[in-house]
């Protein structure tokens, strides 16, 4: 194993994912089985996490484990949890990855069960997986929970809010959760910006480059936020916690 083999390994590591069916999440369990991880898929919809984790089961011979679940449901993540024991025992990392951000034109389009939807699942969510499983992996070997935000949570603007403001309670959850779960386990956000995933088929620019004063002026491809998800998965970053890192070609 060479020095960033080693470096990045996570042989025997078990990762969880939620929204891990697709997008940014897709990558990143992948990722995490091709340095040796087993992988738990987390999504509202069966069928995509099944689908999902019998990829990756067949590219890279790791343990895929599908779950269907809303991380926005309180009461449904006690399941997710004592499933995920069941089968492995341990969650060595948390990737809170789900989200969601509604389009909407004018702010009072913005029904209570909208912006109510959009804090449970992005803020409420994340905040009940981590308080679940960091408190079982600090009384084992410690772990990793890492929170995906967005660059919208520093420069938000009035098309998304909602998602804005529960991003940012999103940061501010992560600098407290480092200080609770601390010394054994590390919690850090990762920050990306835009990002060609599926979400992006909807944006609808013409001919202009909306991000042409971003910094490489361009959106980022999906692959480009794994380096920075197994620095924060691995041991890597042993001596990172309470950080945000952010991914997002350089906004002004």
């Amino acid at each position: 194993m060479g020095f960033a083999q080693e470096l990045f390994d996570l042989s025997g590591k078990v990762v969880l994912v939620t929204g891990g069916s697709r997008g940014l999440g897709r990558e990143m369990a992948f990722a995490a089985a091709r340095c040796g991880a087993d992988v738990v898929i987390a999504s509202r919809k069966l069928d995509a996490c099944q689908a999902t984790a019998a990829e990756i089961e067949a590219e890279t011979g790791r343990t895929a484990m599908p779950y269907a679940v809303h991380v926005g449901h309180w009461d449904e993540l006690p399941g997710l949890v004592d499933a995920v024991y069941r089968r492995f025992g341990t969650v060595d990392v948390l990737v809170n990855n789900a989200g969601m951000s509604p389009v909407y034109e004018h702010q009072t389009d913005v029904t209570e069960k909208m912006f109510d939807a959009v804090v449970n699942l992005n803020l409420k969510g994340p905040f009940r997986l981590s308080a679940l499983i960091g408190e079982k992996m600090m009384a084992a070997d410690g772990g990793s929970i890492i929170n995906v935000s967005t660059h919208g949570s520093l420069r938000p603007h009035p098309s998304f809010i909602p998602y804005a403001a529960s991003k940012a309670g999103l940061n501010v959850m992560g600098e407290a959760l480092a200080q609770a779960f601390g010394p054994k386990v590390r919690v850090n956000t990762l920050m990306p910006g835009p990002f060609l995933t599926d979400i992006s088929k909807a944006w609808n620019f013409g001919d202009a480059n909306p991000f042409g004063h971003f910094a490489l002026q361009r959106a980022g491809n999906p692959p480009e936020i794994v380096g920075a998800a197994l620095f924060l998965m691995s041991d890597a970053s042993s001596y990172t916690t309470g950080s945000i890192l952010r991914v997002d070609g350089g906004p002004p």
